[in-house]
């Protein structure tokens, strides 16, 4: 009761400016101003006038910190854009997702089940599954995906290849053919139909 009662002492109003425009204006025995404006809108000013609330009818909250971060907080959607003196800026989704943009044109995307997914500005994408697997898209549209068991697959317009890790190279091209080079050196070719044109061993 005693702390409720101090706090209560801290927070009253020392002096009530009363604008013709409707808005109104108090400033706090702690220092702290509460501007009030006709439409609900409420900005609030700390003491040492470096940080700013404001608190918009609508709901929506902008804070601007001391470290000069801008956060802002949509009331329908529930995100919150939250903007760094350094020009990142990070948007939190109600559903947990995450996306950090950054000043060099990267975005990067944490989604709920730990996979992120990175658009360099270059048109590169990268993305890391929660089980080891990456993922990466080049800007021609050639595709390189590393499983966590070692293997990796190449997608390009006119093949696709799997690498094994004992070095065996499986090859599909886009007319059917399909080339298997084994680590042993043995090379087996099937034409479109799946016929066996060569199988050196």
């Amino acid at each position: 009761v005693l702390h409720q009662e101090r706090r209560k002492s801290e927070e009253e109003v020392q002096e009530k400016i009363e604008y013709r425009d409707g808005k109104v204006e108090e400033v706090l025995t702690d220092g702290r101003r509460i501007i009030t404006f006709r439409n609900g809108t409420k900005k609030e000013i700390s003491a040492d006038k470096r940080m700013t609330t404001i608190s918009f009818f609508n709901g929506d909250v902008k804070k601007i910190m001391p470290d000069q971060r801008v956060i802002y907080y949509y009331a329908d959607a529930q995100t919150t854009h939250t903007a760094y003196p350094d020009g990142l800026e990070v948007l939190q989704f109600p559903n947990n997702q995450i996306e950090k943009h950054y000043p060099d044109g990267t975005q990067e995307i944490l989604f709920p089940d730990h996979t992120v997914k990175c658009l360099y500005s270059d048109g590169c994408k990268e993305t890391f599954f929660p089980d080891g697997t990456v993922v990466k898209v080049e800007k021609n549209g050639d595709k390189i995906v590393v499983f966590s068991n070692g293997q990796k697959e190449v997608h390009t317009a006119q093949f696709k290849r799997r690498e094994y890790p004992d070095g065996t190279v499986k090859t599909v091209y886009c007319n059917g053919r399909q080339e298997t080079k084994y680590s042993t050196g043995g090379v087996r070719i099937k034409d479109e139909e799946g016929n066996i044109i060569l199988d050196k061993k």
